[in-house]
């Protein structure tokens, strides 16, 4: 029996050390609406059904080790602010019974937001234990309490825990105490307007735990100086190594990122012909929280085209940076055209209209655009002008031409000089170098050729004339 006792002794102090080395997660409490206001509609549906359901899902989605807790108000007696319970206490780890006591439950009475949170802090209080409280409500406080000032008080006192607040189905105007609470509780105020909005806001709100650590980088997204929901992702700098995730949902989304640089991507979830963003190297101070606002107000783009210093006409298109995709593109008709962008980094192609040669496409790399701001580029072009023509002692000669740039091998140019004055010689517009030209006589002259080199200069005219 000795060397059993002794094995089981030696199991059993292994365990505990596991135990202590990987510790549960502090529990989630939830604060579930059982208001009458929950018998009201929603998509053919009660409140209370749709969010029964949703609650019933996000319980069984937790980890295997995850403590629940399910506390109701306003089940029980129609006028009474104090009636709220605890339908299932935090230690509980059985996620059945919080599907049977959301079941059971028929919304009556009122709405006491402030007493509900301060009955499930004194439980923390009294536990000296810390837990992560998600408040889920359709409507404001009706029994004259303050939530937020609840919450200040408990977290001046010390008591630990984080508190979420899920809106269902509330107007703007209503939230202003709900995400005051939010904020002093170290949390955040979601809105959810329907089934599949309730179930994202409760998957974030069960992850941001009160065991994570405070988020130390905010972000807030604007488009024309209004509020927008958009997904913000962290990748370490110059990577694509994911750091963290949030979502402002209209408001301030908050992600913890140690000390270090980080590109910044935000993606609308609203105005969709709004694309995303990226904030290259920004830096995140660690212990110090930092800021971050996201504009989609586009900014500008002002392409001038030149050749030999004169205005010239292109096509221009603009990429944003790692992007074949273009976000804009246009012609500038020789003068300068804006476009129009949202911010971030862009790669502007131009490509010269008449001009032949190697050198008629640039592409001029990481223009930043900000909001509200007009980035100036410019390229210039160079070219000068060849003349061919083709003649015989009997006048002018039908003939075709081809240009070929001599270095490269590349055929630049093609043409045909006809038997019109307005087009023997015919005019080239040509980048400056050298060039081999092959004049082939068509019609009465066909089968004769001739081949000769020729410079073109920038800004000067270049002519020459085959004889047959």
């Amino acid at each position: 029996m000795k060397p059993l006792t002794a094995i089981l002794l030696v199991f059993s102090l292994a365990f505990q050390l596991r135990a202590q080395g990987d510790p549960s997660p502090s529990p989630i409490v939830f604060i579930y609406d059982a208001s009458g206001s929950m018998w009201g509609q929603m998509d053919g549906k009660t409140k209370m059904e749709i969010a029964a359901d949703v609650l019933s899902s996000t319980v069984n989605g937790l980890p295997g080790n995850q403590q629940v807790g399910l506390v109701a108000y306003g089940h029980r007696e129609k006028g009474d602010c104090e009636d709220v319970e605890f339908l299932v206490e935090m230690d509980n780890a059985d996620k059945a019974r919080i599907n049977q006591s959301l079941k059971a439950i028929k919304p009556l009475g009122k709405t006491p937001l402030a007493y509900s949170a301060r009955q499930v802090i004194g439980q923390l209080r009294q536990a000296k234990a810390k837990a992560t409280i998600i408040l889920v409500t359709d409507g404001i406080e009706s029994c004259g309490g303050d939530i937020c000032a609840a919450i200040k008080a408990a977290k001046a006192e010390g008591i630990d825990f984080r508190l979420h607040i899920v809106g269902f189905g509330l107007q703007n105007e209503e939230t202003e105490q709900l995400r005051c609470a939010a904020k002093a509780g170290d949390g955040r105020y979601y809105d959810a307007a329907n089934a599949d909005g309730l179930a994202e806001v409760l998957q974030e709100a069960t992850k941001t735990t009160v065991d994570k650590p405070l988020g130390n980088f905010t972000v807030f997204a604007v488009k024309n100086g209004k509020p927008v929901d958009a997904i913000i992702r962290a990748f370490e700098a110059g990577t694509k190594n994911a750091v963290a995730t949030a979502r402002t949902y209209g408001d301030t989304a908050l992600l913890f990122l140690p000390a270090g640089a980080y590109d910044l991507e935000a993606a609308p979830l609203e105005n969709s012909d709004v694309t995303a963003v990226t904030f290259y190297n920004v830096q995140s101070a660690g212990e110090k929280t930092t800021h971050q606002t996201v504009s989609f107000d586009g900014g500008k783009i002002l392409v001038t085209t030149l050749n030999n210093g004169e205005g010239w006409d292109a096509i221009v298109k603009i990429y944003p940076r790692g992007s074949s995709k273009t976000a804009a593109s246009g012609r500038t008709y020789g003068k300068a055209d804006a476009y129009e962008v949202n911010p971030g980094l862009y790669d502007v192609e131009v490509q010269a209209m008449k001009i032949e040669g190697l050198e008629i496409s640039h592409r001029i790399e990481n223009i930043e655009v900000r909001a509200g701001e007009t980035r100036e580029v410019e390229h210039r072009f160079k070219s000068g002008i060849a003349r061919i023509g083709a003649r015989s002692a009997a006048g002018l000669v039908d003939a075709a031409v081809k240009i070929t740039e001599t270095t490269s091998k590349k055929n630049v140019a093609n043409g045909r000089t006809y038997t019109s004055d307005s087009s023997n010689p015919k005019a080239f517009t040509l980048n400056p170098g050298t060039y081999e030209v092959a004049v082939t006589a068509l019609k009465e002259h066909k089968g004769k050729k001739e081949t000769f080199t020729i410079e073109v200069k920038e800004g000067a005219t270049v002519e020459k004339i085959a004889n047959f």
